[in-house]
């Protein structure tokens, strides 16, 4: 299996770059459409600092005003929408001064949280994207970066704003979307022993093998024997198939397959956030 994934110092300055560039915003800047269809600039904004309170409430101060029942996927995917609309409703609300100013403040407490983290101890939350009933908070903290990361690639988007994708910052992102695949191709049909590679074109790309075994799918840094299918994805456009970021028509169009190209183009259809 690829090596976990250490994330906890990157919060910070995955933070502050969010943070600079929320204070260059203009008003028209801020209404600016994202690829999420129903989220501006400013609701994007306020869904951060929102997941940001929320987490910090229920895990590090251990305060909740309900305890769902969540006995399905889709009543997971149902309870998530509408805390994030109901989060996005109320912070939206604020001004952008406001709203950047008391980010600012939630980011250094969620930083300082997920860096006190025993990265091997179990998370609270399993990452059930990649299919886990069970999983180690450097999981579940990689998963929170790449929602940090995500959101502000989408800002930066929206405005026409350089991206955060550089090897340091983008590529765990990469690493810990890929982690969605096995769960992604469940039921997928292969013979045993059929490998599929997978390469995110770029400096802060790299290269993933899924490989079928008697029991399911599983993802390795290396292959160990020849690949049936490949994609090769550009790394501009990689992070926006697995957040829902871009039509799986236009994606398609942009990767270079090769093989049997069926089995490779169901990373079309892999998610890894929730809602």
């Amino acid at each position: 299996m690829p090596e976990p994934i250490l994330t906890a110092h990157l919060f910070p300055k995955v933070e502050r770059l969010l943070i600079e560039l929320l204070r260059l915003l203009g008003p028209a800047d801020w209404q600016a459409q994202t690829v999420s269809p129903k989220w501006r600039v400013k609701d994007v904004a306020a869904h951060l600092l929102d997941t940001q309170l929320r987490k910090l409430a229920l895990l590090r101060d251990d305060f909740a005003t309900e305890r769902p029942n969540i006995d399905s996927p889709a009543d997971l995917t149902a309870y998530i929408n509408r805390l994030n609309d109901e989060g996005v409703a109320y912070f939206r609300r604020l001004s952008p001064a406001l709203l950047v100013s008391l980010m600012e403040l939630a980011s250094r407490q969620s930083c300082a949280f997920h860096e006190a983290l025993d990265p091997w101890a179990a998370a609270a939350f399993p990452v059930s994207w990649a299919g886990e009933r069970q999983s180690l908070n450097w999981f579940d903290t990689a998963r929170e970066y790449t929602e940090r990361w995500h959101h502000q690639q989408q800002i930066r988007l929206a405005i026409n704003r350089p991206g955060i994708e550089t090897p340091e910052l983008y590529h765990p992102v990469l690493d810990c979307f890929m982690r969605a695949l096995p769960h992604s191709y469940r039921n997928v049909s292969a013979a045993a022993g059929t490998s599929l590679r997978f390469d995110v074109a770029g400096p802060a790309g790299g290269t993933w093998f899924l490989e079928r075994g008697e029991t399911g799918w599983t993802l390795s840094s290396e292959a160990s024997v020849a690949p049936a299918a490949s994609a090769r994805i550009p790394q501009e456009i990689a992070w926006r198939i697995f957040t829902k970021g871009i039509d799986p028509i236009a994606a398609r169009a942009q990767i270079r397959f090769s093989g049997d190209a069926a089995l490779a183009e169901r990373i079309l259809g892999t998610l890894a956030i929730v809602g």
